[in-house]
């Protein structure tokens, strides 16, 4: 395994600036004292940033020996969860209710490491902009940053992102082109009947037997109507109805998420599902009201930047550890949104299976939005070292590529 030198020496710092905001976990859009905190740390290192996009996202701007044309954009998310974390170790949440359960603090210093180094060696000519991300948990923080003018006030040719990744070994990689993680959509279905006693059922219309028979139905879009070869997931997660054993209510409730990665079946499935509630709700003699909400689209790597970034993975560890084509997963990740406008990659990084917990760590699994979970710091310098010769290589690639196309 390469590692760059000064993370060895540097990684008591880095790993207690991790600590620390690990320590005291904020939540989507609520992220200040953690953006003072790699606000202060990039201007200590003589970085110049800039504050607001998103409203708590922080912009360190490294230029190389010289500016050049070319600019890439590295990013890492700061949010933490709003969940009771269950681990009594040092480092453990202050804050009733939120846990940093999914690396993040480990993201924000994995990246503030990397600008160290980059501003400090300057190895290459163009601008590395260092992105740190709010409210990447469900508050769509990336699209805010965008939508604040991210790429417009700071262009760039390619941008890429990282998360660490329970059950992947420490010192492996896991990346694949195309879809590496899904869209994230929330549907909900208000089903109004009639009330009546339950032992009149036939003085009422029933909105739960309405319900039963949509949810029955709603899974024949996945069997049927879907390509077997495209997966996707459709979950009811809630039905909510009544409140009395004698009686049959006016109203139920139903909700639930659904997981693609590709849009054209992401518009199968709502156009479908809209048809089945529509037309199920009036053949049971109920009204309706049917809602889908997109989140997050799903996150898909771009050819070139993954073959860029698996090759930059391989010269760390070896191609043994870098796993080239990851099976994707249906969980989801705002990165997708930056995917969408510049091209570039998304990669996870080992973080082990938990036995670098400290004692006090809770008994639950060392897995992501668990409780239990702590980041790997021995992640620290890996991370960086690979953002760092990411930054290095792609601008001899383009560099290189340049003096060829002339």
């Amino acid at each position: 395994m390469k590692i760059l030198a000064p993370f060895l020496s540097w990684q008591s710092e880095i790993q207690a600036i991790r600590r620390d905001i690990h320590a005291h976990p904020e939540l989507a859009y609520q992220e200040q004292r953690t953006a003072d905190v790699v606000a202060a740390t990039l201007e200590g290192w003589g970085i110049p940033i800039h504050r607001g996009l998103g409203g708590t996202g922080v912009v360190g701007i490294i230029v190389g020996r010289s500016a050049g044309s070319r600019a890439i954009g590295l990013r890492a998310d700061m949010d933490a969860l709003p969940m009771q974390e269950l681990n009594t170790f040092p480092h453990a949440s202050q804050h009733k209710g939120k846990m940093h359960g999914c690396g993040h603090d480990g993201h924000t210093a994995m990246l503030l490491n990397a600008a160290r180094y980059l501003v400090e060696h300057k190895n290459f000519d163009g601008t590395v902009y260092v992105i740190f991300q709010p409210a990447e948990e469900g508050g769509a923080g990336a699209r805010h940053m965008m939508d604040d003018g991210l790429f417009i006030k700071f262009p760039m040719d390619a941008v890429f992102g990282m998360h660490n990744w329970p059950g992947i070994p420490v010192g492996n990689f896991g990346v694949t082109p195309g879809p590496i993680m899904a869209s994230s959509n929330v549907f909900a279905i208000t089903l109004r009947g009639k009330g009546a006693h339950g032992g009149m059922p036939n003085l009422g219309v029933d909105p739960i037997m309405a319900a039963v028979q949509i949810a029955q139905s709603l899974q024949t879009i996945i069997t049927r109507n879907r390509n077997p070869l495209d997966a996707a997931v459709l979950s009811i997660t809630q039905i909510h109805a009544g409140s009395a054993d004698n009686v049959i209510p006016t109203e139920a409730l139903m909700r639930g998420t659904v997981r693609t990665f590709t849009l054209e079946t992401l518009d199968l499935i709502e156009t479908r599902m809209r048809e089945i509630v529509q037309h199920s709700a009036a053949a049971m003699g109920c009204e309706v009201d049917f809602h889908f909400t997109r989140t997050y689209p799903p996150t898909v790597n771009h050819v070139r930047e993954t073959e860029f970034c698996t090759r930059i993975m391989e010269s760390i560890v070896g191609a043994d550890h870098v796993n080239d084509h990851v099976e994707p997963t249906m969980g989801a990740e705002d990165f997708s949104f930056m995917l969408l406008d510049v091209p570039g990659c998304y990669a996870w990084i080992g973080n082990g299976t938990g036995d670098h917990r400290l004692s006090g760590h809770g008994l639950g699994p060392c897995t992501l939005h668990n409780g239990s979970y702590d980041f790997n710091d021995a992640l620290l310098p890996l991370g960086a070292t690979y953002w760092v010769m990411l930054a290095e290589e792609w601008f001899k690639q383009e560099i290189a590529t340049t003096l060829n196309n002339d």
